[in-house]
């Protein structure tokens, strides 16, 4: 289970405060807006502004590195919507009426109603734009939220006494696997390099003295190089079959091991029959060695990187 709750809200309610409370409620470590920057700009440097399309590639790969080492509960614009193929992460959405949203906004601004109702059409209005912008859409999808809480006449405890009983009847969290968090921030790291966007003082870039067994390799070698990701090439081989005498029969060597992430990664840019043979000797390291992180790269995904290469290359 991804350690993570999320606490999203409309426009005028009390989230931090909700989220603030059920984070010390579940020990958790909490993040609001103010400790995201902080992460973002220790990751990416200071004052780097990331474009609306990179935001959320960016904000998962900090927070994954970041829950695997502690639960998380997160309180900022569009934290449910982050990590959409990971469904456990538990999501709770606060919602109120305009007049209680109103009311609020007059006494944590000091405003006269007419005044918050101007504000909460702004806020409202601005929310629209930045989930446009970041996510594609205005709102959230249907069914994202596991709960989502009636904020018009419950108190900020009663609020996050909810949430925390969500959570509990999902069950049990865990700290996310290194191996799942490695998978999270490589994929995250791609998404972010098509952008532009490197991790700061991230990668040691190899010398140039490799031997590659096929010109594709060394053109994934330059990518690599390019988005700043330490690489080794051919480091390591698995024994995949031995005789009755334990001698080794069949084994496989990945075309690269990535240090960062503890992740191996196969091209299979080759015809059909010899893609085949690698996804029967990917599979079978995977049930011999299920310890090891290993993933394919087929010919649409590398056409995919040499597209993202030739764009930034050009620019």
């Amino acid at each position: 289970m991804l350690s993570i709750l999320t606490i999203g809200a409309d426009a005028g309610c009390p989230a931090e405060e909700v989220a603030r409370i059920a984070a010390q409620r579940l020990g958790f470590e909490y993040v609001g807006s103010h400790r995201l920057e902080s992460l973002l700009s220790e990751e990416f440097g200071e004052g780097l502004e990331i474009p609306a399309k990179a935001w959320a590639a960016a904000v998962e790969s900090v927070l994954s590195r970041l829950a695997a080492a502690h639960h998380l509960v997160i309180c900022f614009a569009g934290c449910e919507q982050l990590f959409p193929r990971l469904s456990l992460a538990t999501r709770v959405h606060l919602r109120a009426s305009d007049n209680r949203r109103i009311g609020n906004l007059m006494v944590e601004r000091r405003l006269d109603r007419t005044a918050a109702k101007a504000a909460l059409r702004e806020l409202d209005a601005a929310a629209r734009t930045l989930r446009k912008q970041r996510f594609g859409r205005m709102g959230s999808p249907d069914g994202l939220q596991d709960a989502v809480l009636n904020a018009s006449h419950l108190a900020p405890e009663q609020l996050a006494a909810c949430a925390v009983a969500v959570v509990e009847v999902k069950g049990a969290p865990e700290l996310i696997s290194q191996q799942a968090e490695a998978h999270l921030r490589f994929q995250s790291r791609l998404q972010l390099a098509s952008h532009g966007i490197t991790a700061k003082g991230n990668a040691t870039l190899p010398g140039r003295t490799k031997e590659f067994g096929h010109p594709s390799e060394e053109t994934f070698a330059n990518l690599l190089d390019f988005y700043r990701v330490a690489w080794d090439y051919e480091p390591k081989s698995f024994p995949l079959q031995w005789d009755k005498d334990g001698k080794v029969l069949e084994a496989f060597t990945p075309d690269f091991y990535l240090p960062e992430f503890d992740l191996y990664v196969e091209l299979t840019t080759m015809k059909q029959a010899l893609v085949t043979r690698k996804n029967r000797k990917v599979k079978l390291l995977k049930a011999i060695y299920p310890q090891v992180n290993i993933q394919i790269f087929y010919q649409k995904d590398y056409q995919d990187l040499i597209g993202k290469y030739v764009q930034q290359h050009s620019d």
